[in-house]
């Protein structure tokens, strides 16, 4: 791995959904996320590191460095277990808290410092504790300073441009699930959740400090991240989410660790506007949108590049 990121970033997500279901609401009957006030669409954090975990996953197919720890299907406890068996700890999710507590007392008695040794050895197997920190709950359980890892790269929740209309469709299908039920009935029927048309902005961090201090998250990471972020629906399509893509990442790069400038200030450089702004019809394309950043009113020390 190369060296940590010496320079913090900001940086504005824009991507839409077609006749799609962008991420589904388990408390609603998997409707989409919609803020009750403002009837704008929500489109989860965890939803979103999901496709960009995927993606990685997908490119690197768990090589050295980029294996991924919040996986499908795989218990974390079996990553946590690779963890202390850098430090001669075998087996220890399935230890009682108070013999694992033990355990790692007598390494530290004898000069094993257990809590960098663990850590390091995670951030350098594991790209999305490296990118988003993890809390690791065998780790927790010992007691352990490293159980809880800060990562540097934090997104906020994508909310629609503007309000979305959410529709449920009805669906039909020939194939019937029993034989009883084949005896009274010619079809099945379904619903779809879709939103028709909907441009969602996610903001988002990277703290060079947290990548010095923390995970080691390296230029080479970033690069593999801005990949991830542009690429993170073009191998997760489905019926269900309909036509998704990222149609623009908007970076903000500051010349030092520390940054040059309050986050929102960038923020607020970046305009998404209705071209024909007298046309009360809901828009249906990302053509119905201009986008500008007002790279005039940056402030010192901070630099604009566009990715989409």
């Amino acid at each position: 791995m190369s060296n940590p990121i010496q320079n913090r970033y900001e940086f504005v997500i824009l991507f839409d959904v077609e006749n799609g279901n962008p991420n589904g609401d388990p408390d609603a009957g998997n409707m989409p996320r919609v803020a009750p006030e403002t009837g704008l669409g929500i489109v989860t954090d965890v939803c979103l590191k999901r496709k960009i975990r995927n993606y990685v996953e997908t490119v690197k197919e768990d090589s050295t460095g980029y294996r991924i720890y919040i996986k499908d299907r795989v218990p974390l406890n079996r990553s946590d277990n690779e963890g202390f068996s850098q430090v001669g700890i075998e087996d220890a999710a399935n230890m009682k808290a108070e013999d694992l507590k033990k355990r790692i007392k007598s390494k530290k008695d004898a000069g094993i410092d257990v809590d960098q040794v663990v850590r390091d050895f995670m951030c350098l197997n594991f790209f999305d504790i490296r990118t988003f920190g993890a809390v690791m709950t065998t780790m927790v359980k010992g007691a352990l300073n490293c159980g809880q890892v800060r990562g540097p790269v934090q997104l906020g929740f994508a909310r629609s441009v503007e309000p979305v209309f959410p529709q449920e469709i009805t669906i039909t299908r020939v194939a019937i699930t029993t034989e009883t039920d084949a005896e009274t009935k010619d079809t099945e029927m379904g619903r779809k959740y879709i939103v028709p048309y909907g441009l969602y902005r996610c903001e988002g961090y990277i703290s060079a400090n947290l990548a010095r201090k923390t995970t080691g998250f390296s230029e080479e990471d970033l690069s593999l991240l801005w990949e991830a972020i542009l690429n993170m629906f073009e191998h997760d399509h489905s019926a269900a989410r309909g036509k998704m893509a990222v149609r623009d990442l908007i970076v903000f790069k500051h010349d030092s660790e520390l940054g040059n400038a309050p986050a929102w200030k960038l923020f607020e450089a970046v305009h998404v506007n209705r071209k024909d702004a007298g046309n009360l019809a809901p828009a249906r394309s990302y053509q119905d949108y201009t986008v500008t950043v007002d790279e005039a009113a940056l402030p010192s020390g901070v630099s604009c590049v566009r990715m989409g």
